[in-house]
């Protein structure tokens, strides 16, 4: 504690203060030993940013509660939104260690985790992990009940991301481009993306749904076209005269 504090140029006493008020996670404890981590010092940097802009204690910890929760912390602080409520309907979701070895029983490797976290699926808070999407974890534990590697589920993860984003850039240009061309057009971007919400959605999900279907279909017929050849070369071998078989009552290599 007193390293930490030194760290952050407080106070013991204050940083005591600070995890009576729920401001701090608690630390990670071996035996008597209470470790603390990176993130405590950036949080109680934050602390020390937001207390100089202003902000009381109080606010702090609800900042701290709406960011964890995922909530709208821009509305929290009273600021407009031109987008009035978030375009992702996403629920992060908070873990104990033991609760995410459940989800991926003998799959939370140190690799897999680094990954996870690089990715931005998982987020580390004192002593917990904190998963940005229900429907995410749903869908990755599922995928790996189905015996996919955890690994692979999370490479794949990767390039989703990617393609999403590329997604979301072109319907973003797209407004850019034809909506809010100035600042003066600002007012119209609230009822377009509210307009645009699930017209994007509903073109995704088709596009995907038809990509699917031909990429089976595609797979289905490279199956059978492989199976097809097979067949037709066991039946070539069945149909191979035999070099060494008996001719004419003759030993066989002779006529």
């Amino acid at each position: 504690m007193a390293d930490l504090a030194r760290e952050a140029g407080i106070t013991v006493r204050t940083l005591r203060f600070y995890r009576e008020r729920k401001l701090l996670p608690p630390p990670r404890r071996e035996g008597r030993i209470a470790w603390y981590s990176e993130h405590h010092l950036a949080r109680l940097r934050t602390i020390t940013a937001l207390l100089e802009r202003g902000h009381t204690l109080g606010g702090i910890a609800e900042l701290f509660t709406a960011f964890e929760t995922g909530r709208d912390v821009g509305e929290l602080l009273g600021l407009p939104s031109p987008l009035l409520t978030p375009w992702s309907e996403e629920t992060p979701v908070r873990l104990a260690p033991e609760e995410l070895a459940d989800h991926f029983s003998g799959e939370v490797t140190a690799e897999n985790l680094t990954a996870s976290l690089a990715i931005g699926y998982l987020a580390v808070d004192g002593d917990e992990f904190v998963h940005i999407s229900r429907r995410l974890l749903d869908a990755s534990t599922s995928l790996v009940a189905q015996g996919i590697p955890l690994g692979a589920v999370l490479e794949a993860g990767r390039k989703v991301r990617a393609h999403a984003d590329a997604l979301a850039d072109v319907f973003t240009t797209l407004i850019r481009a034809h909506v809010v061309t100035t600042l003066q057009d600002l007012p119209r971007a609230t009822e377009t993306v509210e307009n645009l919400r699930p017209l994007a959605k509903g073109v995704v999900e088709a596009e995907v749904s038809m990509a699917m279907d031909r990429r089976i279909r595609a797979e289905l017929e490279s199956l059978l076209g492989g199976a097809k050849a097979d067949a037709g070369g066991d039946a070539a071998r069945e149909d191979a005269p035999q070099r060494d078989a008996p001719h004419n009552g003759q030993p066989p290599g002779r006529d």
